[in-house]
């Protein structure tokens, strides 16, 4: 089992590691044939992905904020991820 994060964003990844979550693997894109059953998923997949990680027995976590529109498109420091009330959101996605 490994626990994945993926992200580009260097204030996500700097907001994670001080989260007590050990990561395994760090990637900016998910090549999702590499996922394995029960491994853990951490990022802001496209749901498509996101199924995808499911649909392969892996489980999904999504980074979720609550970002005001000014903040939106632009890089975060950790700190504005925690202003910005930033948690780990378990997801279930199947495909349609």
């Amino acid at each position: 089992m490994s626990t994945w994060f993926v992200s580009r964003h260097l204030g996500a990844i700097a907001w994670v590691k001080t989260q007590q979550i050990t990561i395994d693997r760090w990637c900016e894109h998910l090549d999702v044939n590499e996922v394995q059953r029960n491994d853990v998923v951490i990022g802001t997949l496209p749901v498509h992905l996101a199924a995808q990680v499911c649909e392969r027995g892996a489980v999904f976590y999504f980074v979720s904020l609550n970002l005001p529109a000014h903040l939106r498109g632009k890089e975060l420091t950790p700190e504005q991820m925690c202003e910005a009330e930033c948690t780990l959101q378990r997801y279930v996605v199947t495909g349609g």
